[in-house]
């Protein structure tokens, strides 16, 4: 007898224990265009809601759409979860607003709320080819399928083709009003308010978790704007082409690096960028310096270095998520690569046309004409020196300056670094560009 006490209360305690742990409900919010930077929270509101082992996660969803990819991304976070999933419509969910109300367990919509319309459009909101649209149908007739409502219904959202006797004809998408959802069985309830939701669900005396974001992914978000994006990769092409025409290393070549550390890691947080693009625009970066610091010239290292940058810059714009390619997507990406070369060319215009007496920005630009009364030579008596001895002034990494008879003469190694003060000799000439070796002692 004991013996069954003691069991029947570790049972009670043990019971009582979970009971408190998992009785929590979170709720989030899907509340504003839905976007990549919305895809790191609702996953965060996942995970946390499964640690704590909760009875529900509620979404209020209040969206006109947004990326269809971000929608994907939501709707996977959502379908791999064990917990069940309410969608709160308390105003409406259209396009991916509905793919992701619908991916949820239940559907409860507030009275006036709409849901639907779900067609596949571009920024300019015309609809796009059939192979979008295919798409996006499979994907909502598989949540339908899923959560057991009606894939006709679903698939009409996305294709006004389908036909539904006394809602709709052959020209029509469907976007469904509150008494329609309940009528078609894609809304399982309605209720007026929050409150009532919770009653309806038996959560009434759950302990509410109300989930807002974190500052990191509204920095995350606020980077990964379209106009933002545009300026660091416009800071990130200015600071490294300051570099490489200036010596050492400067506040323009750290802004830069920083810049696009900021684009791809917001870009890889958002699964836009992957591991490969960054690899591709490191390589990249490594060519175009190994072009500039090693080999004499300009050739295939430097052209397919350049080529990388850009590749790898476009597709940390583009991301990789869904299984077709969305023609706005690319339209933008190559919208902000151009506007961010263009930005930064003339950036650099403005900055050595105007601010020549900056000490920053004299690095840039030559501030003083190569007179010949100040040592320089011109051009046609430059040929006449092969073979002749000098000495370098500057650093040779491998352009700079050296003296040669006097004469003060851009020229470049053929490779190597030459110290400053050390014997050089001329060894070619092609019009002005003098080729220099280490002089034997």
């Amino acid at each position: 007898m004991r013996e069954f006490v003691f069991i029947f209360l570790i049972s009670f305690l043990f019971t009582q224990l979970n009971f408190s742990q998992s009785n929590k409900v979170y709720v989030g919010h899907i509340e504003t265009g839905i976007d990549l930077g919305l895809s790191p929270y609702i996953k965060r509101i996942i995970n946390e809601a499964e640690k704590a082992d909760a009875k529900a996660i509620i979404f209020k969803i209040n969206t006109l759409g947004g990326r269809v990819d971000a929608a994907i991304q939501i709707k996977d976070a959502i379908l791999s979860t064990n917990i069940l999933t309410i969608a709160f419509v308390n105003y409406r969910a259209i396009s991916a607003g509905a793919l992701i109300a619908l991916s949820c367990n239940k559907v409860v919509m507030a009275p006036g709320a709409t849901i639907g319309a779900a067609t596949v459009v571009d920024q300019a909101g015309k609809k796009v080819g059939e192979k979008y649209q295919s798409f996006m149908r499979s994907e909502m007739r598989t949540i339908a399928e899923k959560n057991g409502r009606r894939k006709d219904i679903a698939q009409g959202m996305v294709d006004e083709k389908v036909m539904i006797k006394g809602l709709v004809d052959s020209t029509q998408l469907i976007t469904l009003t509150t008494e329609e959802a309940l009528k078609y069985g894609i809304a399982d309830t309605t209720v007026t308010d929050f409150n009532s939701l919770l009653k309806v669900f038996n959560l009434q005396d759950a302990s509410i978790i109300d989930v807002e974001s974190n500052w990191a992914e509204d920095v995350v978000k606020f980077l990964n704007n379209p106009i933002i994006t545009s300026i660091l990769i416009m800071i990130g092409f200015f600071g490294l082409f300051a570099e490489i025409k200036t010596p050492g290393w400067g506040v323009p070549g750290t802004a830069g690096i920083i810049a696009l550390i900021l684009f791809f890691g917001s870009s890889y947080i958002l699964a836009l960028a992957s591991i490969i693009d960054i690899v591709l625009f490191i390589v990249g970066l490594v060519l175009i310096a190994l072009e500039i610091f090693v080999i004499p010239g300009f050739g295939i290292a430097g052209i397919s270095g350049i080529i990388m940058v850009i590749i790898s810059l476009f597709l940390a714009l583009t991301g990789t998520s869904l299984p077709y390619i969305d023609s706005s997507i690319i339209s933008i990406a190559l919208f902000q690569l151009s506007v961010s070369l263009v930005g930064a060319l003339l950036l650099i215009f403005i900055l050595a046309k105007f601010l020549p007496k900056t000490i920053i920005f004299n690095r840039l630009v030559l501030s003083e004409a190569e007179k010949t009364n100040k040592g320089f030579v011109s051009a046609d008596k430059i040929s006449k020196i092969i073979g002749r001895k000098g000495v370098a002034l500057t650093m040779l990494r491998p352009a700079g300056i050296a003296e040669i008879e006097g004469k003060r003469i851009d020229v470049v190694t053929e490779g190597g670094y030459i110290e400053k003060g050390e014997k050089i000799i001329v060894i070619s000439s092609e019009g002005i560009k003098v080729v220099v070796a280490k002089a034997g002692k």
